[in-house]
């Protein structure tokens, strides 16, 4: 059973998916369906969570709009994400960055890594 299970998640996995980590900033192009039409809507933020793995590997984004903490989180492997983009990467020392839903404004931010 666990061979079956096993060989359904890998074609669901896409062949090639951009890398980033915790911390980064990040441009997630997702699909949008209005009715009968599909467009593509922009979501920039930084990513605070990935979790999971193989084909359930799922990442949240975190932005703030108007003021307003706004999170969202998407399958890595869906067909409604159409790519990721990595704007900058941030240096951070945790697996999960939640400390960033309790700050405001600068202390918003995550450093950026210079390499």
């Amino acid at each position: 059973m666990n061979d079956i299970i096993k060989k359904i998640e890998a074609e669901q996995v896409k062949a090639s998916v951009d890398s980033f980590n915790v911390g980064d900033t990040v441009k997630v192009h997702a699909k949008v369906k209005e009715g009968n039409r599909e467009r593509i809507q922009i979501f920039e933020g930084t990513v605070i969570k990935r979790q999971g793995g193989s084909s359930r590997e799922t990442f949240t984004v975190r932005k703030s709009s108007n003021g307003i903490g706004v999170e969202r989180t998407w399958p890595l492997h869906s067909p409604n994400v159409e790519k990721i983009e990595v704007i900058r990467r941030g240096k951070v020392r945790r697996a999960k960055l939640f400390y960033l839903r309790d700050r405001v404004g600068k202390r918003a931010k995550v450093k950026e890594l210079v390499k």
